[in-house]
């Protein structure tokens, strides 16, 4: 009986998968270790095996679909089989367990999707109304244009003059040699024009050939009944935009991104900590001898270890929430933002509490190669309790980091600034801050409690050193 082949599930969160390609064509034989194709989600690429030995008989999605877990997307089974018949079995009778977990996520989901489909429909009504602009600005850039005319060859003073009396010179036929507008063309041309306010030659435009004002004099409200001359538009030429159809593992971010938004109330709390002793530690770390193994340590890994440290002390930050459900871990998960080739990723540093500093250096070191080489494992990205992004290296001083949903907070770290401080023996001093962004879901965490966790934060970062000293994992390793 022939086989058929779904698209595997990839963690409880993930709902479909990209397929980026296949490494099968219909017609081929394959064993059940046979890599078919490879798919990716928001936080991995893989490959899918065939899981039993055969004929390709169909591929059902092209590469570049999105596929719902569990979805059939190939038939495997023995050469001339009746693949039809057995997919419509599939359909009709749905007794599948695989069928079977699908409706249980589908039930699952009803409520969520209620909600969702509220926003679609806001979105929907803002993208029309965005859609008709682009349409009218189109229409508009397709209009033609005048063709430029021959410059016009003024004498100086002729030039004065029709500055001086606000004279269009374009109206005034030039009687010099070679068609040259000089100062007697002028003359005349303003015998001709009605006499202008002072007001009205100050704003002159297009001169109607009567005012009302006393004697005929042109006012400035007849200039503005008057109808004035249009600017040429130049067109480009070329088109003003492309279009890049959002597919793949941005697709899978954006609505990652967008669920995130949508199903919490974020706010974002900013502060600075003193920076000076993270710099001499990182500075005698960098200059320690090799064989100790330290010397690659970053200010990202102190603080690293520093919210490691520091969370225990506030488990409600430590949290995932999940519809009604709130979920509070006593081991912290660390998940350490990685900009990849590919896109956003999030690997976890399992159990960062228990690791001392070193061995949370040389874990973020492993998991953010891996996740640049995308050999990285489904399991190193998944169930993360809170995390950390770092934008400093670009020069940020601000930002509002974005939940990894379902966590209830995410820690943005900005760059180091020189700033003013209170000095006993002068009005201030100089000294380095780093800059904190911290994020949370204010349906499970408020804002003083969250308050008192970054304020914490930025102590323990400012005597980072005596935080060292009195880490028992630090004691033992640093």
């Amino acid at each position: 009986m022939a086989h058929i082949l779904i698209m595997p599930r990839q963690g409880n969160t993930v709902e479909s998968c990209v397929i980026t390609g296949w490494k099968v064509k219909e017609g081929d034989t394959v064993t059940a270790e046979t890599a078919v194709c490879e798919v990716e989600t928001d936080k991995a690429a893989f490959e899918v095996p065939a899981g039993a030995a055969g004929t390709v008989l169909k591929i059902l999605h092209a590469a570049g679909d999105d596929v719902p877990v569990l979805e059939p997307i190939a038939v495997i089974g023995a050469a001339g089989e009746d693949w039809e018949k057995l997919i419509s079995q599939e359909i009709s009778h749905g007794d599948t367990e695989a069928r079977r977990e699908k409706e249980e996520e589908r039930d699952k989901k009803e409520k969520v999707e209620g909600k969702r489909e509220e926003g679609r429909d806001k979105k929907e009504k803002v993208e029309d109304k965005r859609e008709d602009c682009r349409d009218d600005g189109d229409r508009d850039l397709q209009s033609p244009v005048p063709d430029p005319q021959s410059p016009l060859v003024l004498s100086p003073r002729a030039r004065k003059l029709a500055e001086k009396e606000a004279l269009s010179p374009e109206k005034v036929p030039g009687t010099g040699p070679g068609g040259r507008i000089i100062e007697r063309d002028v003359l005349a041309a303003l015998e001709n024009r009605p006499a202008l306010t002072a007001a009205a030659k100050a704003a002159a435009g297009s001169v109607p050939a009567a005012g009302t004002g006393i004697g005929g004099r042109v006012t400035v409200a007849d200039l503005a009944a008057a109808p004035q001359p249009q600017v040429p538009i130049p067109q480009s030429p070329t088109p003003e935009y492309t279009e890049t159809a959002i597919k793949g593992i941005r697709k899978i971010i954006s609505d990652r991104m967008h669920q995130s938004l949508a199903e919490t109330a974020q706010f974002t709390l900013n502060a600075s900590a003193p920076a000076q002793r993270l710099q001499d530690i990182r500075s005698r770390i960098k200059n320690s001898d090799e064989a100790l193994g330290l010397s690659k340590i970053t200010v990202n890994d102190l603080i690293l270890f520093a919210v490691s440290r520091v969370l225990p002390q506030f488990p409600y930050m430590n949290a995932r929430k999940t519809g009604d459900i709130l979920k509070t871990y006593s081991s912290i998960h660390l998940g350490v933002a990685v900009d990849t080739p590919r896109g956003l990723m999030v690997p976890v540093i399992r159990n960062a509490n228990l690791l001392s500093l070193g061995q949370i250096s040389q874990e973020a070191k492993r998991l953010v190669a891996a996740c640049q080489s995308g050999t990285v494992r489904r399991d190193e990205l998944s169930l993360s309790t809170f995390t950390v992004t770092n934008l400093g290296s670009f020069g940020i001083t601000g930002f509002t980091p974005v939940l990894n949903f379902p966590e209830v907070a995410i820690l943005g770290v900005c760059n180091i600034e020189l700033k003013p401080v209170p000095s006993d023996h002068s009005p201030f001093r100089i000294e380095p801050h780093i800059g904190l962004s911290l994020t949370i879901d204010h349906q499970v965490v408020d804002g003083a409690p969250a308050a008192r966790f970054l304020k914490a934060l930025c102590e323990a970062l400012a005597d980072i050193d005596l935080l060292l000293l009195t880490d028992n994992q630090g004691a033992q390793h640093v």
